[in-house]
């Protein structure tokens, strides 16, 4: 079935602004918007279901609304970050006439500051995901621009060996020290498996199941 021709006209004309060079810095900051909200539902819905099923407890509505309210703050923050920061980095270079390299770290810095400063679980999530990258990426920049030796051996197995043990011992003698998701999963795999009753939770479920 065909469009009606006033639809038809209509997006046209949208299709028509939207090829307007003169209109791109704003039209990228609303996609900007409009790509930190999707990317933030497909990041964290299936992470908030998997870890919402698997390890808190309540009834399913209750289970829903964690899952969604997780959903929605997690997009919320990134669209809007999105927002700042490419709204800020194209108003300093309208400002100054050029990009610089301190451009999008000032902008990033205040909208880091704005969207993802209160202290909450989702908040710490993305800070201690982005904080691990980072510090991997300034290693290698480090290589490269020669403020830092590159080894002539695999430093990878050794990185390995070193955080894996201090996790562990973290969780065996400072457990609060580390963040409550990392404690859930921990306690899953190192501490539920220290107890059964049958084979029922032994091999079939974790926990047995309350005798009705």
């Amino acid at each position: 079935m065909a469009a009606p021709p006033q639809l038809r006209a209509l997006l046209q004309a949208v299709n028509t602004l939207l090829r307007k060079r003169r209109y791109h810095a704003v039209l990228a900051i609303l996609k900007g918007l409009r790509n930190g909200a999707v990317y933030g539902v497909k990041i964290r819905a299936p992470h908030a279901l998997v870890m919402t099923f698997l390890f808190r407890s309540g009834s399913l509505q209750e289970k829903l609304q964690a899952i969604l309210k997780a959903t929605y703050t997690h997009s919320w923050n990134l669209a809007w970050f999105v927002f700042t920061y490419k709204s800020l980095c194209a108003l300093q270079s309208h400002v100054q006439g050029e990009t610089h390299q301190m451009h999008p770290f000032l902008a990033a810095f205040i909208g880091g500051l704005l969207l993802f400063g209160k202290n909450n679980n989702i908040n710490s999530q993305i800070n201690m995901y982005l904080t691990s990258r980072v510090l991997f990426a300034l290693c290698r920049l480090g290589v490269e621009k020669g403020y830092l030796p590159k080894l002539k051996w695999d430093p990878f197995p050794l990185h390995t060996a070193v955080i894996w043990g201090l996790v562990l011992w973290l969780f065996e003698y400072h457990r609060s020290t580390l963040q409550p998701s990392l404690q859930s999963s921990m306690t899953y795999l190192y501490e539920d498996s220290n107890v059964w009753h049958d084979i029922s939770d032994f091999l079939i479920f974790n926990k047995s199941r309350p005798s009705k």
